[in-house]
């Protein structure tokens, strides 16, 4: 009877033992669990501000384009079907971004010189539809939400100011920019001159986004003698060729060509069935690519 008491208390001394390993093994898991979540935040909050979106509480993660064969015009344009949203999710998708449902973000950068009508084209664009507006020392942040045939697409346009301590500024706005509108005040042929500065800063940060030339102020363009408008026409489209992009001329004021750059942006991104015609006319807007 005093043995089977000893192995008795014995048992219970080594089941005892066993429950208190488990609770200090399932308590350190716990800590670990607590410090690794504790941890985790910390990291995102870096990644966020290291984009900029420790600015506001509605920040917008971009994440790089990866250029990839595009969707057929066929399924893009197809109607009645939701072709268009399935398609665009789907490359999107795999090409690793964050989809909102059937939300695309894309990233535009705006450079150029002080006064060249940066803002006042931006504001053209957005109009009253704008959701977010982040102004700051040298960089202004739109974003504009349209929907298209079924998938919506998100501009966030990243305004750059064109004074010299705005260069700061260039690297956060170009990366992961699918495209980037180097602008110049038409009637300032120093403004045009310093294009070529801005592309090469834009290029050390970002070598795959669509590059866009657009000379601004059309309406007071029109204005100068016939023989400089063709001093700067000639000027122009030879930086647009130098520079594989596309020349738009645009005027904010009287709403020229502002959309249709934002239309040939979507269609040369996703290969939809939609071009626009060259104008080479001097006195008109000109468009060259």
């Amino acid at each position: 009877m005093v043995i089977n008491e000893a192995i008795t208390q014995q048992n219970m001394t080594q089941i005892c033992k066993r429950v208190v390993h488990v609770n200090i093994k399932w308590s350190l898991r716990g800590r670990v669990s607590i410090f690794r979540r504790f941890f985790r935040f910390i990291w995102d909050r870096i990644l966020v501000c290291s984009i900029g979106g420790g600015k506001t509480s509605n920040s917008v993660r971009y994440t790089k384009l990866n250029h990839q064969s595009p969707p057929s015009p066929e399924v893009m344009m197809e109607e009645g079907s939701g072709g268009v949203t399935e398609e665009l999710t789907r490359t999107f998708s795999c090409s690793g971004y964050e989809t909102d449902s059937d939300l695309v973000p894309l990233k535009i950068s705006l450079l150029g010189d002080c006064q060249t009508g940066k803002t006042s084209f931006v504001i053209k664009y957005v109009g009253d539809e704008q959701e977010k507006y982040l102004q700051m020392a040298g960089l202004n942040l739109i974003n504009k939400t349209l929907l298209v045939q079924g998938a919506r697409i998100s501009f966030s346009i990243w305004d750059v100011g064109g004074d010299s301590s705005s260069y700061d500024h260039v690297p956060i706005a170009c990366k992961d920019a699918v495209a980037i509108f180097f602008m110049f005040d038409l009637t300032s042929r120093c403004t045009l001159n310093s294009v070529v500065e801005w592309y090469s800063e834009a290029r050390k940060w970002n070598q795959t986004a669509i590059p866009i030339i657009i000379g601004t102020k059309f309406d007071d363009f029109v204005r100068l003698p016939p023989d400089l408008q063709w001093t700067i026409v000639t000027q122009a489209r030879a930086y647009a060729r130098a520079m594989k992009a596309t020349l738009f001329f645009s005027s904010a004021k009287h709403n020229i060509n502002v959309n249709k750059i934002f239309k040939f942006i979507m269609a040369k991104l996703f290969n939809l069935p939609w071009t626009v015609e060259r104008n080479l006319t001097i006195g008109e807007p000109i468009i060259d690519f």
